[in-house]
């Protein structure tokens, strides 16, 4: 059974859950991508104010496809977080809460989870129609010139995830490959 959890996420949530939780999230998170984070990092290693506050904030790694009529976005499943790997340090340092994507971490990325209390929560790729439906409110807040990787901000309404990582070093993958080598 998923545990429904109001965002933005306290620091008492995130102790409490551990890799392989499953959760329904409703409440405000950003997206970036790539472009995005690499503007992010770059605005933070110079010390410059950044487009969007990141204390506390969880950040979708999504490039949503345009809405048609009548829907808030189109398709938006999660992209692959290990790009994202080299920001994620920097990040968590300027307060970032947690991640939502798919797919391994670095050890330097897990690292400053547990060192920020941070948390990695997973989304199933493919699913980027079905997630969209748990998506109802979506309106670009930076970076407009880099069209799907832009930065929004995302309502969400019980959108599923998994942790894959939480702050204590638990590893969903890891614990994953351990069972499967027990059989």
């Amino acid at each position: 059974m998923s545990r429904q959890l109001q965002l933005p996420l306290t620091d008492a949530q995130v102790t409490s859950l551990r890799a392989g939780d499953e959760l329904e999230l409703s409440g405000v998170v950003l997206t970036g991508r790539d472009q995005a984070c690499a503007r992010i990092f770059t605005l933070l290693q110079n010390r410059q104010p950044l487009p969007v506050e990141l204390k506390d904030r969880l950040i979708y790694f999504v490039g949503p496809s345009p809405a048609r009529p009548g829907e808030a976005i189109g398709s938006a499943g999660p992209t692959t977080s290990g790009r994202m790997n080299r920001f994620l340090p920097a990040m968590f340092d300027a307060g970032l809460r947690g991640v939502i994507g798919k797919g391994y971490l670095s050890q330097q990325a897990k690292d400053a989870l547990v060192q920020h209390r941070g948390i990695y929560l997973g989304a199933i790729g493919g699913t980027g129609a079905l997630l969209a439906q748990c998506i109802t409110e979506v309106r670009i807040v930076a970076f407009e010139e880099l069209l799907s990787e832009a930065v929004r901000l995302m309502q969400l309404e019980r959108f599923p995830v998994v942790v894959l990582h939480d702050c204590h070093g638990g590893d969903l993958y890891a614990d994953a490959t351990t069972k499967g080598s027990d059989r």
